[in-house]
Formats: C-alpha cells, structure tokens, sequence
C-alpha cells in the first residue's frame, strides 16, 4: 500500500440503498455519552443492502447509470425514497435546471425520480465551543487537528491496533498528501494550517496507506492512512469530555436512515442520517479527479466541512450506539461522503481502539 493525502483546506432514509455517481467530492471518541433516547432507543425504518426491495431498485438505477450520468449537469445518481416513502432513483444535478436541451425522466423502468439539487461535489480540506480543536493537545483525543507536514490539516479520527501497534486512522489526503508522502514521514498535531510545526509538533509516524488511482474508471473504495504512535500516552482514543466518548470497538454496516454521528476538527460534535449506500462518486482532490465505489452518503447540511476529514463516524442511538461506521473524506451540496469503516479496517489488518 503507498500513500496519499490533502494539501489545501477548501471544502470537504421506510427504504433503500444507494448506487451514487458523482461528479467532484471534498476530502475533511469517553464512555460518558448517552443517546437523550437512551441506550435502548432502536433506529427506526433502517434499510440495508440485503433487502430484496432495494437490492431491486439498485439493479435499476445500475443499468441506467451511465446514461444519466452522461447529461449536463447531472453530478450522481443513486437509489434512495420518495417523501412519501417509496423506493426511489435519486439524481443528483448542479443546478435546479439542466443545460438546455437535457431532461430527465419521471421514472425509470417504472421507478420513480427524485431530483435532488446539490450542487457539486469536492474534496474535503480547511477549516475554522469550549474545547478548541485546533490547538495542541497531549495527550491528544480523537477529533483534533491533524496533518503531514506538506497538508493543511484533517482530523485524527480514532485510534486502531494491530496488537502489539497503536495507530492513528485518519485519510490518506491528511496523512499522506495524495500519495505524495513517504512511509516514516511525520504526522502533526496540530496539523500545519492550524500552527502545527516539524518536528516539534510530531505525534506519529506514516506507516501506511492505501494510494489513490486518480482515473474516473477507477474502482477506490478507501482514502486512508495510518500512523503508528509515538508514545500511546500522548493519544486518549476517545473524545474531548464534551463529545461522545469512546468509540465501540464492533463495528455495523450502514443502512439507509440510519442516525449516525461524529467528532471533527472544524465542526466539532454533528448528527446526521445515512441518505445512500453503496454509491458510487468522482471526488475532485489537487491532483486530479478519483471515482469511488461502495461509499455511504450522509444528509445534513452541517454535518461536516473543510477540515473534518478523517473524522470517525459512528451511531448516533440506541443499542448500537458508538458503534463505527464510517470514514468521512469528502462531500459537497449538504451531503458528505464516507468510506465504509470495515473496508479501512482489513485494508490495513486492524481493529478500533474503544470498548
């Protein structure tokens, strides 16, 4: 595996899954917390890629990806739900009118549309409470500022082992500059744009990657990177005592609806819920444009910005709570993008730090 990561800080539902196809995406844990519901409160109307309905839906919107995505002005496509609750072709477009000349469809081999204007999408870099994020922090919780010394910053999204090694988690674009690092490289914290300086500030060391194909043919499933600990009691693995907490060490598949959460750099503790699974997006980063497959697309304005990349997102409620999820790296349009958490983790052959 080689290496990758960010340089700039510009910007980073009952139903069905999703096959999303988009045009330029951005690249940005303390037991005390408890659901307001409570522990026991069960998600409601959750939809996973094993249901026969939307394993339905996404065979439709498969065949017709590529035509819909050839239209002006069209940046994604994927299976989601009408308002009304009914399985769903969502596309997603730039502006509320196409270029002239295109139009979509009502339907789809009678599916039905649902327009979604979200503008377009890039990667996830910069950024700007009580506890503040961006300063230096020994020992150092999930969620603070974090970068290579070449990047402006990202956040150090949790802890993960192999067993006898402690590792930071967080993007490649954070952690090794868009394959532009080298293995042993130094990790910051915090990370350059917020102050951070090198060596001084060296909380780890690059030891892994998984490099990016920048091609919009190219199947990518992960952007990220690990760093092995200078010394574990420099790092805590879970959250500042106003967030969450500690992250769950067993992790869960996203589902469509699901309420999930996280702690990052620039926006701090946010919810939101999983719109999409299984989507499929063309993430714009410096050096060039990346497609992705099998990502997990989250709803809510303000769930991420510039800076939270790397941010570890987990359930929000109920039984599962604290549970991991994802890996936020990019987004755009209110909507943010995640790697699915389980692939990161066998990539790499390691397990999350928590209880």
């Amino acid at each position: 595996m080689k290496k990758l990561l960010y340089r700039s800080m510009n910007w980073m539902f009952g139903f069905l899954v999703v096959v999303l196809a988009v045009t330029v995406i951005w690249v940005g844990c303390n037991e005390k917390y408890q659901s307001p519901s409570g522990p026991e409160e069960v998600q409601e109307n959750l939809l996973s890629a094993s249901n026969p309905q939307v394993k339905a839906v996404m065979e439709v919107q498969d065949r017709n990806t590529n035509a819909i995505m050839a239209k002006t002005g069209v940046v994604g496509i994927g299976t989601g739900m009408t308002e009304d609750g009914r399985p769903a072709i969502i596309i997603f477009t730039k502006a509320a009118a196409l270029e002239k000349g295109e139009r979509l469809p009502l339907a789809i081999e009678n599916v039905p549309i649902v327009v979604e204007v979200t503008g377009e999408f890039t990667a996830l870099k910069g950024g700007g409470g009580g506890f503040n994020t961006t300063l230096r922090h020994r020992p150092a919780p999930n969620g603070v500022s974090l970068g290579h010394p070449n990047i402006t910053a990202g956040t150090l999204g949790c802890l993960v082992t192999d067993g006898p090694n402690t590792y930071i988690l967080s993007n490649n674009h954070v952690m090794a500059d868009e394959n532009l690092a080298n293995i042993g490289d130094n990790i910051l914290q915090p990370g350059p744009f917020d102050g951070g300086q090198n060596p001084a500030d060296r909380i780890a060391a690059l030891s892994d990657y998984e490099p990016i194909v920048f091609s919009t043919s190219a199947n990518n499933v992960i952007d990220a990177a690990i760093a092995e600990v200078d010394n574990v009691a420099d790092v805590t693995g879970a959250t500042e005592p106003g967030g969450y907490g500690s992250p769950r060490t067993t992790t869960i598949a996203a589902a469509v609806n699901m309420r999930v959460m996280k702690y990052g750099r620039t926006t701090q503790q946010t919810t939101g819920r999983v719109s999409a699974i299984n989507a499929t997006v063309n993430v714009g980063y410096s050096t060039g444009t990346a497609r992705f497959v099998n990502q997990i697309v989250i709803s809510g304005g303000s769930f991420s910005a510039g800076g939270d990349s790397g941010s570890l997102i987990v359930v929000e409620k109920g039984a599962d709570a604290r549970k991991p999820v994802g890996l936020l790296f990019a987004g755009g349009g209110g909507s943010t993008i995640a790697n699915p958490i389980n692939s990161v983790l066998s990539e790499f052959g390691v397990t999350v730090v928590g209880n």
